[in-house]
């Protein structure tokens, strides 16, 4: 419901009306409602969901001006927020509509809505002015008509001007007549002769009346004079002249001349030309008219996009005053003088990089003021991005993604959206949409090394900084955040986090036990990088730890075998040649390589000239032959260091003893070693032990020979037994003197092994020349026979 102008009473709005135009919404209401009233359902038309309008932040998109309609974003219905008053909207344009936009996200869209505003009858006719005088001759025959000036209705289509009338008269009558615009004109229409005699003036009423329910009119007042001059009114060349002109026609510009004749002479025959009361202000303000030469120039701003034409009433008046009229069409020619104009509807500042292709980045349109070809618009973008337009209705597009954003590649972009029309020249229009690439956690951490070699020196300090691993992740903030960890592999059967820890920012590695390179020299440890994003992702990598030597081993003695640093190798005959090979000391260093490195060295000696060393195999060797000026006991101090920095080193004493006579020596020695002091218990099993040998070696050598002696016919078992134990008596001091000399076990301690310096070969023969078959023993030394190899000579078998 709306209220009329004049102040009356409510009426109803029969011609509300809503329809889909080329896929447009469009609402038809009238001016004047008042605020709040119901103009349509948005949401229903769209075919949008009530209870979805909140959550796609449903708007009416401003742009800039009055606000005259408000959109309820609760059920969608849009209502007049402002009061709109056609006129003041329009002008003079028949067809007065409103374009809305409304914009919805999730996702992104826009939806255009015209709103027409149909006129109603709220404004009356207004004459320009309201007395109008004629001067009329009264020589003018009936049938003459005299154009009088319009009246003015803001209002359009049947609202505005439909006819005029003029109060009642017996002379004067209204010719009504229709021009291109479809408005009314009255045109004065003299019915009878005048006579000037008779009445020299008339005082007449035009009424201007409209068409609207109900009609409203306008009056002025027409005052004719009757003269009694000229009989002849100037005549023009044309009826109607017509003529174009570019919008951008400068000031002064020469439209065209008007022509006119008068076929009166002298004075009578003068006359002006003039723009005549049909003429509008505006009209008067654009164009002029000289009344010498009726040339009609420009004289204001033409504007294409305002009007595209103009129908200008002129006329010739001479002196009489007699008026000849004409009219003049002037056409006004657009030229390209309006740039595209772009506008953003919605856009989205940032959207993520994992978003489907076809997301819609933004919405826009593209307007141009201009008409024809000068009004076509072509649009684009870059083609080295991902994006492109679709078109939704005429001039209007939608930015959209054609494939999938990489952050890590492009975290921005900025679209250049380029409009250009088709006029000569073209005028063009730019403008940038910036779009921010949102991070996902796509990109897994990546180590800089897939493998590590770490080498650490044993006897490392536990819980100091060994190593340190770097993950690099492409991804931002907490999707780039990463995290470092060991994961629990067994080294020896022990979880890796029992012998180190990892700094789980930094990645710096710390120990947490010191490591032996005798006991783990290499292994491996898996190290762990994990971002922060959802879901984490995360990589490993191998650190390969080698332990490296240090030189923490002393070189250890193992021959000859020592008691306190201290061995008693031998007795050595004072006929031994030089050269000869004393003993070899032998070491042992747990390091490896120049740390293993060992050499020997004559550190000490009772006589530096009797024996050298060897400094790589530690041999040492006589130098020369005894003397008898020698010194028969002989003292060595071997030092043994390795290769290390620093160098650790061992020594070890060498006694050894040199005689004549060796036989003698060897049962001295045995005497002084059953005697002697530090005989130990150790010493006293071994000689129990290697009296048992030897007891056991007899006995079988006796069973041999007594199942040889069985084979002989020609003997008796009693004879055959004394024989063997002939044998026996005359050969066991022979066994036992030719052992190992007692030397040979001295100062050896419990657990050490009993060196072996002479190994003895035994064989048994039975001579030929003995009728008793006596055994005869011969002692050879053999490198590497056991003490108990015995060779029985086959010669034993024959009788």
């Amino acid at each position: 419901m709306a209220k009329s102008l004049n102040g009356g009473t409510f009426y109803n709005l029969l011609f509300f009306m809503s329809n889909l135009v080329f896929g447009q919404i469009r609402y038809s209401i009238p001016e004047e409602l008042e605020i709040g009233a119901f103009v349509g359902n948005v949401a229903d038309d769209l075919k949008i969901n009530v209870r979805e309008l909140s959550a796609r932040k449903f708007q009416l998109l401003s742009d800039g001006r009055k606000q005259y309609f408000e959109v309820n974003v609760g059920n969608g219905i849009l209502i007049v927020n402002e009061r709109i008053d056609r006129e003041d909207l329009c002008t003079e344009r028949s067809i007065c509509s409103i374009s809305l936009e409304f914009g919805v996200e999730n996702p992104v869209d826009m939806f255009p809505v015209e709103v027409e505003v149909l006129d109603v009858n709220d404004n009356s006719p207004i004459f320009p002015t309201r007395r109008m005088t004629l001067q009329i001759a009264e020589f003018i025959t009936p049938g003459a008509r005299f154009p009088l000036e319009g009246a003015q209705d803001p209002d359009v289509g049947t609202n505005t001007i439909s006819t005029y009338q003029i109060s009642s008269n017996d002379h004067f009558g209204l010719k009504i007549k229709t021009i291109n615009d479809g408005s009314k004109m009255a045109e004065l229409l003299l019915k009878t002769p005048l006579d000037h005699e008779q009445q020299t003036s008339f005082e007449l009423t035009l009424t201007a009346i409209d068409g609207g329910n109900p009609h409203r009119s306008g009056t002025a007042q027409i005052i004719i004079t009757v003269i009694d001059v000229n009989d002849n009114a100037p005549v023009f060349d044309h009826e109607l002249y017509r003529t174009s002109v570019f919008e951008n026609a400068p000031k002064g510009t020469l439209l065209l001349k008007l022509r006119a004749s008068d076929l009166d002479e002298g004075a009578n025959a003068e006359f002006k030309y003039s723009f005549s009361n049909y003429a509008s202000q505006r009209e008067r303000e654009l164009f002029s008219l000289n009344a010498d030469s009726g040339e009609i120039r420009v004289k204001g701003l033409l504007d294409f996009e305002v009007s595209d034409v103009y129908e200008l009433d002129v006329q010739a008046v001479d002196n009489a005053p007699n008026v000849g009229h004409a009219k003049v069409l002037v056409r006004i020619v657009d030229v390209n003088d309006n740039t595209p104009e772009i506008k953003l509807n919605s856009a989205i500042k940032m959207v993520s990089e994992d978003a489907a292709p076809g997301t819609v980045i933004s919405v826009f349109g593209i307007t141009d003021r201009d008409a024809a070809e000068n009004g076509r618009i072509r649009c684009q973008i870059p083609l080295n991005m991902p994006f492109k337009l679709q078109t939704t209705l005429r001039n209007h597009y939608k930015l959209v993604t054609t494939d999938m954003l990489d952050r890590e590649r492009m975290d921005h972009y900025n679209v250049s959206i380029s409009a250009w029309d088709a006029g000569l020249p073209a005028l063009s229009a730019n403008k940038t949409i910036h779009v921010l690439v949102s991070d996902v956690n796509d990109n897994v951490p990546r180590f800089t090394q897939s493998k590590y070699n770490l080498y650490l020196m044993e006897n490392n300090t536990p819980g100091a900084s060994i190593f340190s691993v770097t993950a690099l992740d492409a991804d931002l903030d907490q999707n780039g955040d990463i995290s470092y960890s060991i994961l629990e592999d067994q080294i020896q059967n022990v979880p890796a986090s029992a012998y180190f820890t990892i700094n789980s920012n930094s990645g710096i590695i710390y120990a947490l036990r010191s490591f032996d390179y005798e006991h783990l020299k290499i292994f491996h440890i898996k190290v762990q990088a994990q971002d922060a994003g959802t879901p984490p992702l995360s990589t490993t990598a191998i650190v390969s730890v080698i332990i490296l030597d240090q030189n923490d081993n002393t070189p250890l003695i193992t021959s000859p075998l020592t008691w306190n640093t201290t061995a008693e190798v031998l007795i050595l005959s004072q006929s031994t040649y030089p050269g000869y090979l004393v003993t070899k000391v032998t070491a042992y260093d747990a390091d490896s390589g120049q740390n293993a490195r060992l050499s020997y060295q004559l550190l000490e000696a009772s006589d530096r000239s009797l024996v050298t060393v060897g400094q790589n195999s530690g041999e040492i060797r006589t130098t020369r032959k005894f003397t008898e000026k020698d010194t028969t006991g002989q003292r060595l101090v071997i030092f043994v260091k390795d290769n290390g920095q620093p160098s650790l080193s061992s020594t070890v004493t060498i006694f050894f003893t040199i005689q004549t006579n060796i036989t003698e020596s060897l049962a001295n020695r045995v005497d002084n070693f059953s005697s002697a002091e530090y005989v130990s218990d150790l010493n006293m099993y071994l000689i129990i032990i290697f009296g048992s040998t030897s007891v056991i070696f007899l006995a079988t050598i006796i069973f041999l020979v007594v199942l040889k002696c069985r084979k002989d016919r020609s003997y008796t078992r009693d004879h055959s037994l004394f024989s063997c134990s002939c044998c026996m008596r005359r050969h066991s001091n022979d066994v036992f003197n030719r052992r190992p000399a007692p030397s040979a076990f001295h100062g050896y301690g419990a657990g050490q092994m009993l060196p072996v310096s002479e190994t003895l070969r035994y064989t048994v023969r039975l001579s030929p020349e003995s009728s008793k078959s006596d055994f005869l023993f011969l002692n050879t030394a053999h490198p590497t026979l056991p003490l108990n190899d015995i060779t029985i000579d086959d010669n034993i078998m024959k009788k």
